[in-house]
């Protein structure tokens, strides 16, 4: 079982991201980035789209400059979906 602080993800995200149900990377992986993103979203509107590359780069296992631009291109375009 993976913690989240393992995957790179620092103390106020482990808050956050247990605050909307995701408590091990295991979960984070089940859950996704797109989904954690939008809940995140919705409990924290001041949610940035670079969150959802730091979820996106914790799943992969990769640091965030490692995303392919097409990764970031998507998450973007899901994120600007969100703001409506």
């Amino acid at each position: 079982m993976n913690s989240l602080r393992s995957m790179g993800l620092g103390k106020t995200m482990e808050i956050k991201l247990r605050s909307i149900g995701v408590e091990t990377g295991e979960d984070l992986v089940a859950m996704g980035s797109k989904e954690a993103l939008l809940r995140l979203k919705m409990k924290y509107p001041g949610t940035c789209v670079v969150i959802g590359y730091h979820l996106q780069a914790a799943i992969e296992g990769v640091e965030m400059k490692a995303l392919s631009p097409e990764t970031k291109a998507d998450l973007k375009a899901f994120f600007a979906q969100l703001q409506g």
